[in-house]
């Protein structure tokens, strides 16, 4: 059974001829994988960054219908990977997820572009001070499926992507030097490195040049993308898929409810089977752990259970405890993964009210040259850039002489920074947002949301710098986080978990705007969020709204990060020169 368990990695890994072949995965296998990402955010950017410009400007929508069909569509991307990450810890396997969800990416980003070629699929430009003809049915029923095409695609690449990189590195290699973490930093600057491109060059070129060419450069990039991927097959460690995840965990479920009238025995005395579990352990076999000890007995052995020397037993009556522990794994990151939905709420007004403030404001660096509202979020990337590099470069040896750790603090002290960064980041928003109409007020401006006010776009700095340092600390150790402490075979299922959460944080920023849009109205016709003017509003409410939010959310945080238990591994280390094998029980933190 041992023996087909590692047969799950790659038979390109065994012998080729009689001779030992070179090891699959490694530092050899980055070139193609972050090259694939790297075009693929550029494209998946360069698409959506200005996106809120080509809705209000080009299919003419309200602005709050139009922050909302982002948001959704946002929501929905997020929330799509929980099928992707079934389809390849199931059956398929993260490779071909990725490739194929690709492909449908790529078909919707090519409808778009078409709608943004011909005339006919958008309605006619405004004219002076007439009332602009908003998008029909037909017009906006081609915006709908090319955003709902590419929300299918990236279910299957989010939650594989990832994971696919990371499962290169073996950690049950005593000579593999690199670590997962390493990883995730690199990665992620790998994104923002792609993202900082796509919000200057692309930005510029759909707000100056025209969105067909805007939209069909990042078309281009994402067909790059995919050719890419595929041009390192031969290369890659591939984990074959063990089943469906999703189905083991009922089963354990189940088991449990079968016998929870039973008396509770000695963790001992649980049924373990490591040859059983092989498929789904190759990196280690989860130790019992104390909490929850209802769904322990579904690994209590009785006589109905009908259990020969050898014999496999049913799952849906008596389960491993290494699979105990892997819905008690999954129930833990729960509370955790929902602490930052908040954050994202918060991330996702750059988008939408943060480039309407811009959109007021004097991006003038020359006489001649000006920053496009849509590349605002470059100083979000560039800070999110210094701090990877800050911190897998200086950081990281700093703390770990303090703490211990190789990885120099663990990912919940990662992820509470980034919240607490967040915070200050939401905070001052609404502070610069009264300097902003302050302005406005002296100068008569604001009755004109057209006009741009005369202030220096530089007042918004500080918030999107701030929510990029944030990202780099909450994303990347969230991140780490859903990997880690994920169980092995659900680590597709785990990164699927961090999308979610980007998912409800996106719809509930839908949310928000709509309750608050909804409640904030006055007979007078003012609002908090207006849809004309965003100078007669009273955004900074709104932003300190999110802040009272995340202060409360915080506080739950650091809650659940005070009782959370980390998974513990039995981690079999194997030697090749001595053929010596030594078990190890670490904590992964």
């Amino acid at each position: 059974m041992e023996e087909q368990s590692k047969n799950k990695i790659s038979e390109e890994e065994k012998q080729v001829h009689g001779k030992p072949s070179r090891k699959k995965g490694g530092l050899i296998t980055m070139p193609f994988i972050f090259a694939n990402e790297m075009c693929e955010k550029m494209a998946v950017v360069g698409f959506h960054s200005n996106m809120i410009s080509y809705l209000t400007t080009e299919l003419h929508l309200p602005l709050t219908k139009a922050a909302n069909t982002l948001t959704n569509f946002a929501g929905t991307s997020s929330l799509t990977p929980l099928v992707g990450a079934f389809i390849a810890d199931s059956f398929a396997g993260r490779f071909w997820t990725i490739t194929f969800a690709s492909i449908i990416y790529q078909i919707g980003m090519t409808l778009l572009t078409i709608s943004a070629i011909i005339p006919t699929l958008r309605p006619p430009p405004c004219k002076g001070e007439e009332v602009c003809v908003v998008a029909d049915t037909a017009q906006l029923s081609v915006l709908y499926i090319a955003l709902l095409l590419g929300a299918i695609g990236s279910g299957g690449i989010r939650p594989c992507v990832v994971a696919f990189g990371a499962d290169q590195f073996d950690e049950s290699d005593p000579e593999q030097t690199t670590k997962p973490w390493n990883y995730f930093n690199w990665f992620y600057f790998i994104i923002g490195a792609a993202v900082l491109v796509a919000v200057t060059v692309l930005v510029y070129i759909q707000d100056n040049v025209g969105w067909g060419l805007g939209l069909g450069i990042p078309t281009l990039a994402m067909f790059l993308s995919v050719i890419a991927f595929v041009g390192g097959f031969q290369l890659y460690r591939h984990l074959h898929p063990s089943g469906s995840p999703f189905a083991r965990l009922i089963q354990v479920a189940v088991a449990a409810f079968h016998k929870r009238k039973l008396s509770m025995v000695d963790h001992t005395l649980l049924y373990c089977n490591d040859e059983v579990d092989a498929p789904i352990s190759l990196d280690g076999i989860l130790t019992h752990t104390k909490h929850m000890s209802f769904l322990d007995k579904a690994a209590i052995k009785t006589e109905q259970d009908n259990l020969k020397s050898g014999q496999i037993p049913n799952p849906w009556r008596l389960s491993t405890v290494h699979r105990v522990e892997e819905l008690k794994s999954v129930i833990r990151m729960g509370p955790i993964g929902a602490s930052g939905i908040l954050l994202f709420t918060a991330y996702a007004q750059q988008g939408t009210f943060s480039l309407e403030q811009a959109k007021t404001t004097n991006r003038y660096l020359t006489k001649s040259f000006q920053i496009p509202a849509g590349s605002m979020s470059v100083f979000t990337t560039i800070a999110m850039l210094c701090t990877i590099v800050f911190y897998d470069r200086i950081f990281v040896k700093i703390a770990r002489k303090f703490t211990g750790l190789e990885r120099g603090i663990t990912f919940l002290h990662r992820m509470g920074i980034g919240f607490v960064i967040s915070f200050i980041a939401t905070l001052i928003a609404g502070f610069v947002e009264i300097k902003r109409k302050q302005v406005a007020l002296d100068h008569g401006l604001l009755d004109k949301p057209n006009t741009v006010i005369p202030i220096s776009f530089i007042w918004l700095i500080p918030q999107y710098s701030l929510h990029g340092v944030a990202e780099a600390f909450m994303s990347i150790g969230s991140l780490e986080f859903f990997y880690d402490q994920a169980p092995e075979s659900m680590r597709s299922t785990a990164m699927a978990l961090f999308w979610m959460s980007i998912s409800i944080g996106n719809y509930a920023s839908t949310l928000l705007v709509t309750l608050v849009h909804k409640f904030s109205a006055k007979p007078d016709g003012s609002n908090w969020l207006p849809d004309k003017n965003l100078n007669q509003g009273r955004l900074e409410y709104f932003y300190w709204l999110i802040t009272l939010l995340q202060a409360i959310n915080f506080a739950y945080y650091l809650w659940c990060a005070k009782i959370y238990t980390y998974k513990p591994v039995q981690v079999r280390h194997t030697k090749e020169i001595s053929g010596s094998i030594s078990d190890e029980l670490q904590l992964s933190k």
